[in-house]
């Protein structure tokens, strides 16, 4: 079994700075109307790039693996948050965009849905609090 750890110091106000397993350190600030200074990621949106930086990591595997040729690649997340404390996601949306001249649609298909049912250990922990919907976007240039 593998332990990931991670430290978050305060540094004032509404600020904190956190490592990250790999020795990267990055600021979580709150937004100004909660009385942050805005210098700073927040901490539920970290929640959808980690969504997004996950399954995206698999799958630029997966792209190189099955010799894909895409000229760019980007995921977009779109997530409700509730009204009534605690706010939380309980609607996801991440959108898949590829970029390209020779797109392969059924093989890109195959390498985000290996990401999304097999390998991404981020979409299992959201799908354990919200609906979450996948949507393929090709673009061809």
């Amino acid at each position: 079994m593998t332990t990931h750890i991670t430290t978050t110091t305060w540094k004032g106000k509404m600020q904190f700075e956190s490592t990250n397993p790999s020795g990267e350190t990055f600021l979580i600030n709150a937004a100004p109307e909660h009385g942050g200074e805005g210098a700073g990621l927040r901490p539920k949106a970290l929640m959808l790039s980690s969504l997004a930086g996950c399954s995206g990591l698999d799958v630029a595997s997966l792209l190189e693996k099955m010799k894909l040729e895409v000229h760019d690649f980007k995921i977009q997340t779109i997530a409700n948050l509730t009204e009534e404390h605690p706010k939380v996601y309980d609607n996801v949306i991440v959108e898949y965009h590829f970029y390209g001249n020779n797109l392969d649609e059924v093989k890109l298909e195959k390498a985000v849905n290996l990401s999304v049912e097999k390998y991404c250990g981020v979409m299992e922990m959201f799908r354990k609090f919200a609906h979450v919907e996948i949507k393929m976007v090709y673009h061809k240039e």
